[in-house]
């Protein structure tokens, strides 16, 4: 996957621009910032099933906005047995700082 960028660069390659809408495709949706948030706040991956009710959503929602999170390199996922647990790619961190680094633009 190539590297997103900071919306604040000089000039963004066209391969620059497409991985950082990539990035905020993902984040476009309440859901998914809401599974970003609750995966942060814990100190270890967590099972699908434990999502569900804290967003109050279907199973097989849930599972829809992890697999687009997974798409887009922000999240892990690790099967044991048949349950799938996600953490947050320890690269994803600085990816997503990365996009909003407006340090000297402004």
């Amino acid at each position: 996957m190539p590297a997103a960028a900071s919306v604040a660069s000089p000039l963004l390659s066209d391969s620059e621009a497409r991985a950082t809408a990539v990035l905020f495709r993902a984040l476009g949706d309440p859901a998914r910032v809401k599974i970003l948030n609750l995966l942060a706040t814990r100190g270890e991956p967590v099972c699908l099933c434990n999502l569900v009710e804290p967003l109050g959503l279907a199973q097989a929602t849930v599972s829809h906005h992890l697999r687009k999170l997974v798409q887009a390199g922000l999240l892990t996922r690790e099967e044991r047995g048949k349950w799938s647990f996600f953490a947050i790619d320890p690269q994803a961190c600085s990816r997503l700082a990365a996009l909003v680094d407006f340090e000297g633009c402004c």
